[in-house]
C-alpha cells in the first residue's frame, strides 16, 4: 500500500464524522480524536461546511490525517483538496468520481460491496476499498468470499462497526482499517464530551494494539 494507506491501516480505525456546527466543534474534536490515539478523521459532506471542518481540523492538529466522506460531485473533491483534506471517500462506486479524484492526485476509497464494484476498481488501480454499509451487506463473512477473487484488495469496512465487533474485523487480513462513528455521535459532538470521545478512542486505540500489536 502506499504511505498514506499504510497510516490509515496503522491507525486502524478512521472516525466518521458528521459536523453540524464546524466552526464550534472542529477544532476540540481534533484535539480530542488525536488525545485518544485516534489521529484521523472522515469528514462526511451530509453536513454543510464540511470542508470547513476539513481545514479546522488539519489547521488546529496538523499531524491528522484528515479526508472527506459522503463525496457525490467533483465539487466536493475539489472543496476537500482546497481545504487541505487528504483522502475522498464515496458511498458507491463512480468511475466518474474516481476519474476526477485521480486526475487531482487524491487518494479515493469508494464503496464496493458487489463482485462489479470489485472489477471497477480493479480496472482504476485501486488498493484500498471501503465496503460500506457492511453489517447490512453480509459483514466480515462477505469482505472474506469476495478477498479470494479479488485478493488485490485491502478494505475498509464502514457501517455498523463498533466496539463489540471491532476486534473481530481487525482479526482479518484483509481488513486494513474499519470506518466508525460510535465514538463521534452526534450526542457527544453537540454535548461537548469530550472526555467522552478521548475515552472511547482510548478503548479504541487498546483493541488495535491487542490485535496488531
Amino acid at each position: 500500500m502506499n504511505a498514506l494507506n499504510q497510516a490509515i491501516s496503522k491507525i486502524g480505525v478512521v472516525p466518521v464524522i458528521k459536523l453540524t456546527y464546524p466552526e464550534r466543534d472542529a477544532a476540540p474534536l481534533a484535539k480530542a480524536l488525536c488525545e485518544g490515539g485516534l489521529p484521523v478523521a472522515e469528514v462526511t459532506f451530509r453536513a454543510a461546511g464540511a470542508a470547513d471542518a476539513i481545514r479546522i481540523m488539519k489547521e488546529t492538529c496538523p499531524e491528522m490525517i484528515v479526508g472527506a466522506g459522503t463525496v457525490t460531485t467533483t465539487d466536493h473533491i475539489d472543496q476537500t483538496i482546497a481545504a487541505g483534506g487528504q483522502f475522498i471517500v464515496t458511498p458507491g462506486f463512480d468511475p466518474e468520481l474516481v476519474a476526477y479524484a485521480q486526475e487531482k492526485n487524491i487518494p479515493i476509497f469508494p464503496g464496493c460491496t458487489t463482485p462489479t464494484d470489485y472489477h471497477a476498481a480493479l480496472k482504476f488501480g485501486l488498493e484500498l476499498i471501503k465496503f460500506f454499509p457492511a453489517e447490512q451487506s453480509g459483514g466480515l463473512a462477505k469482505i472474506k468470499a469476495m478477498s479470494a477473487p479479488f485478493p488485490q484488495f485491502k478494505v475498509m469496512p464502514t457501517g455498523g462497526i463498533s466496539l463489540k465487533n471491532l476486534e473481530t474485523y481487525l482479526s482479518a487480513s484483509v481488513i486494513a482499517a474499519c470506518g466508525g462513528s460510535y465514538m463521534v455521535t452526534a450526542d457527544l459532538i453537540e454535548n461537548n464530551k469530550w472526555d467522552e470521545i478521548i475515552d472511547l478512542c482510548k478503548q479504541t486505540r487498546a483493541i488495535v494494539d491487542k490485535v496488531r500489536g
